[in-house]
């Protein structure tokens, strides 16, 4: 492939944006995992990745209703909505032909039903039927921080990436003790070194990239699960997150479009907040700080198995209020601090409509 290859895109064409969210709060939701975990083999046990099955994993802290605002805000000229749910919708989203609810049943095979792998889920986002061919990927700990201008994030033959502020990977095998993202980087080396040598040389470091919004070509997708079968079949087969498959659509995808000349790396503005460590507030300040200069910034849930009233979390929703005070059109007027979801009738898809 080169890097015209998908250059009779329309570049004035919308671009869609997809969200994966679930309320780990949910009584029935919770009764699903507390089943699946106990019908884990011994391997799949052992597989588990770090942090790979805590609270914070799943724990919802109204992220997603502060990044739509941060979407509506900074870009409202966004496409369709696609918010990605296992039987899940926030009680304060409203009907609007512009967001769409997906259920698990909608993209992923019942047999590979219930996964709480995000990396798992994430893979087969790019099959959301009318999905555009460009795209945003979020996580609802991610929100835009100032006015996206489309080409900063994508080309005529491509995307834009950026590197996170962490420290070059070591190289070596996976490791049961490292991050997902560490993984999923040896994991992209070890593929490009055996599938693609003469591509390695183009993307080298060791670098891990940035908690960002994913701009995606779904032709790529399309194209690397005929390319790398493999990879995509190890990360589909996951129940909770495992340290030996781990992300490949935050890494993999990035790396190899990097090294195939469909991507290109650019200088972001951004913040990385792990609420974990907010017993000092730099990382919330340095948002607060540098709101409308930061092109993105994530606030990580990492407080793990904390209480549900933790002053971590009340810490971010209060910054996040104070951020994005104004509701975005997909939410209904709910009294403030109401978050609770309701259950969905069985549904393939479902739009929502006016």
């Amino acid at each position: 492939m080169n890097a015209n290859w998908s250059n009779a895109m329309d570049v004035h064409a919308p671009v869609d944006v997809v969200y994966l969210w679930v309320d780990g709060n949910d009584p029935a939701w919770r009764q699903k995992r507390r089943h699946a975990e106990a019908r884990l083999d011994v391997g799949q046990r052992r597989a588990l990745a770090a942090f790979g099955n805590v609270e914070g994993r799943f724990r919802d802290n109204d992220e997603l209703r502060y990044s739509l605002r941060a979407l509506e805000r900074f870009f409202p000229g966004h496409g369709q909505v696609y918010l990605v749910t296992d039987a899940q919708t926030p009680a304060w989203l409203q009907a609007h032909p512009g967001i769409t609810v997906i259920d698990h049943r909608a993209l992923i095979p019942a047999a590979a039903l219930p996964t709480f792998d995000s990396g798992n889920i994430e893979s087969y986002i790019h099959r959301i039927p009318n999905l555009s061919e460009r795209y945003f990927y979020f996580n609802d700990d991610v929100f835009f921080g100032a006015p996206v201008q489309l080409d900063h994030w994508f080309w005529p033959g491509g995307v834009f990436v950026g590197w996170s502020d962490e420290p070059e990977v070591s190289d070596e095998p996976l490791r049961m003790d490292a991050t997902a993202l560490d993984n999923a980087c040896r994991l992209s080396h070890q593929w490009l070194n055996a599938h693609a040598p003469g591509f390695q040389h183009a993307a080298p470091t060791h670098r891990t990239f940035a908690h960002s919004p994913r701009p995606m070509r779904k032709s790529v997708l399309l194209a690397l699960e005929a390319l790398a079968p493999e990879l995509f079949s190890a990360v589909r087969s996951t129940v909770f997150r495992a340290w030996d498959k781990p992300t490949i659509v935050s890494d993999f995808v990035l790396r190899w479009s990097l090294a195939s000349g469909l991507a290109r790396v650019r200088d972001y503005a951004h913040v990385h907040v792990s609420s974990g460590d907010l017993h000092d507030r730099h990382g919330l300040d340095r948002v607060l700080a540098q709101f409308g200069a930061l092109d993105f910034f994530c606030i990580n849930d990492t407080t793990d198995d904390a209480h549900p009233g933790d002053p971590r979390l009340s810490q971010v929703r209060d910054a996040l209020a104070r951020l994005f005070p104004t509701p975005s059109r997909f939410e209904k007027p709910l009294p403030r601090g109401e978050t609770g979801v309701h259950k969905r009738q069985p549904a393939r898809a479902q739009a929502m409509s006016a």
